[in-house]
């Protein structure tokens, strides 16, 4: 019941909050091929189109202006009707952000945030604010916040789930303050002082398994996460690991570079890793540079929250033969966003090409089918689940054997 739970909030919230508006499965479910790039672009109105809009949009403004019984917030109208221009291009992935969007989607991709460390979502069936799961060694995980507590109240104003899109300016602040967090907990109040850190959104664990089986969970592809994935690898190598398993689950996507990069770590050298088509439908072939620096056997796990980047690491070992893929079919986002810089801050992230795998394989809306399809029990998620619990974990190590 819990692990439909999950899957339901992912399907119909679509938004999940680290102390600031993160959105998951619709925004965090991406790749970048150029991250991060400014374009001053101008907004002109040389054309009959944009001569049209805009005096369609002058003429709007005037009724509003001499009409209207409400006062106009002009900033705030125009970034509404900036979304609803982009929006209407019917593509899920293309946003436009305003500037103070666009500095905290950076903040996002680049993997650190000041705050607490809480993944919440909206309780639609009870309209409350829950708490998803803390961030490990966040401060709200040692402060004693825990998955399935219900937020109440911060700094003593009540909240409800009315208020879920801007709770999180409330809870986040500069490092080093304290936020006062009510919670709602078997039917008990319970009230936490939390210190705000900065908080890495994205750690990666790594152990060694029983039988010398190297594990890395990767959560997401942010900014550095190849050489932090090299390094970890580096580490686990020194206990003479005989297999890695990568884990994919639940990793929505990020920088797709540093997709490749961990790809390009297993790979002999010129071996396709990505084909790319542009809007001309000319194609772009990614092929890894260098020689390997891991040769034992990889087993990737993934689930249906696996996405984007992760599909494209997934494929690049797949389909060269350098993987088995654990797990049941991936998410199936077969598109590459960049985002662009306006010379005002604000920004749009814009899909520019599909890809498909090595093969030659289609995945957009389609996925990445596991060589050994594996649920796990119905009562837990990737997240929560104990390891004598975590059956497609069970099935990677077995592989080994």
């Amino acid at each position: 019941m819990e692990n439909d739970k999950i899957k339901k909030i992912y399907k119909t919230t679509m938004l999940i909050f680290v102390t600031a508006l993160i959105t998951f499965l619709i925004t965090s479910i991406y790749s970048y091929k150029k991250l991060g790039q400014t374009t001053n672009y101008l907004f002109t109105s040389n054309t009959n189109s944009n001569s049209e809009l805009l005096n369609k949009v002058s003429i709007l403004k005037q009724i509003i202006d001499k009409k209207s019984i409400f006062s106009a917030d002009e900033e705030k109208m125009v970034d509404n009707a900036i979304k609803g221009y982009v929006s209407a291009l019917g593509d899920t992935y293309t946003e436009y952000f305003t500037k103070s969007e666009m500095d905290e989607f950076k903040q996002e991709t680049e993997g650190n945030y000041v705050g607490i460390g809480i993944y919440m979502y909206l309780n639609s069936e009870t309209n409350t604010i829950e708490v998803l799961y803390p961030i490990e060694n966040s401060p709200a995980e040692k402060a004693g916040i825990k998955t399935g507590d219900i937020i109440k109240k911060v700094d003593d104003v009540e909240y409800t789930g009315d208020d879920f899109e801007k709770i999180s300016t409330y809870i986040k602040g500069k490092e080093g303050t304290t936020v006062k967090i009510e919670v709602e907990r078997d039917k008990e109040r319970i009230t936490f002082e939390v210190e705000r850190a900065s908080i890495d959104l994205y750690p990666m664990k790594s152990e060694v398994l029983s039988n010398n089986i190297g594990y890395i969970k990767v959560s997401s592809f942010s900014e550095d996460a190849s050489k932090e994935f090299k390094t970890i690898y580096e580490n686990l190598s020194k206990s003479n690991i005989k297999g890695l398993i990568i884990d994919l689950r639940d990793n929505g996507g990020g920088i797709l570079g540093e997709a490749l990069n961990m790809a390009d770590y297993a790979l002999d050298k010129d071996k396709t890793m990505l084909i790319t088509k542009d809007k001309d439908g000319k194609e772009e072939i990614s092929k890894s540079k260098q020689k390997p620096i891991i040769n034992v056997p990889i087993v990737v796990l993934v689930n249906e929250n696996s996405a984007s980047a992760s599909e494209i690491l997934t494929a690049a070992l797949k389909d060269n033969g350098r993987a088995t893929v654990v797990g049941i079919k991936t998410y199936g986002k077969g598109l590459i966003q960049e985002l662009l810089t306006l010379s005002d801050g604000s920004g749009i992230k814009i899909t520019t090409e599909e890809y498909c795998t090595p093969n030659g394989t289609q995945i957009n809306k389609i996925g990445i089918t596991p060589d050994i399809i594996v649920d796990l029990p119905g009562s837990v998620n990737s997240q929560t689940v104990e390891r004598e619990n975590d059956t497609q974990l069970q099935e990677a190590i077995k592989l080994f054997k």
